[in-house]
């Protein structure tokens, strides 16, 4: 029965795919030497091990909407589910090297996806966890079929900067952001108001206008 070993070798960002997409290297090793896998069908889940790196203060401002604030960290700061991927494994003999798909979103709703913004430096730990059915030759050549136990994973840090050089290349200096529709309308009927200016214009100055008033605020609550 195969005895099956995950390696991820190494990540890049795939160019003109229809979403952001990295494609991660992975190597599959059969541990039982020269017994022939047939084929798998692979999943894979995707999970950031949070707990397993550093950050700097700038960083924990940043991830307070995902961990809270800094001074609850020892008790807040957990694991995160990224994403779950399933690709078929075709058939192979020892050893064989799959690209192993994940795409991204720029959805902040996540809290994946918050943590990939909020992260801009080092490394972030990755573990992938394996599950899934093989198909494989015994030695008698009946052909068997197994499942891949769930113990398997592999662990890879990926660079934390690769997130928005990925995010960058498919969407050059925009941000997706969600909106429920009752606040788009009002964003629109503003602009209807001003017929040269843009959606990122009215949002620009709404923001504008509510820190500016925030600011009054401070200074007269110092006073």
């Amino acid at each position: 029965m195969p005895d099956l070993e995950f390696t991820i070798l190494s990540v890049k960002i795939k160019q003109y795919a229809a979403v952001p997409t990295l494609h991660f290297e992975l190597q599959i090793k059969n541990e039982i030497k020269d017994e022939e896998v047939y084929a798998a069908a692979l999943k894979c889940q995707v999970i950031i091990e949070a707990t397993k790196r550093q950050y700097d203060d700038q960083t924990k401002e940043n991830l307070v909407e995902v961990f809270g604030q800094p001074h609850r960290w020892e008790d807040t700061v957990k694991s995160l589910y990224w994403t779950t991927v399933t690709v078929p494994v075709t058939r192979f003999c020892d050893q064989t090297i799959i690209d192993l798909p994940i795409a991204c979103s720029e959805d902040h709703i996540t809290a994946a996806g918050k943590y990939f913004y909020s992260v801009y430096n080092e490394e972030v730990p990755l573990a992938f966890l394996f599950s899934g059915t093989l198909f494989y030759q015994d030695a008698d050549n009946t052909l068997r079929i197994t499942q891949v136990p769930w113990h398997k994973e592999a662990a890879f840090r990926i660079p934390a900067h690769l997130w928005s050089e990925m995010m960058n290349v498919y969407f050059p200096n925009v941000k997706w952001l969600p909106m429920r529709l009752d606040i788009f309308k009002k964003l629109y009927k503003l602009k209807t108001l001003q017929p040269s200016a843009t959606i990122e214009d009215c949002l620009e100055s709404a923001i504008d206008l509510a820190l500016k008033k925030n600011q009054t605020k401070t200074t007269e609550d110092a006073r």
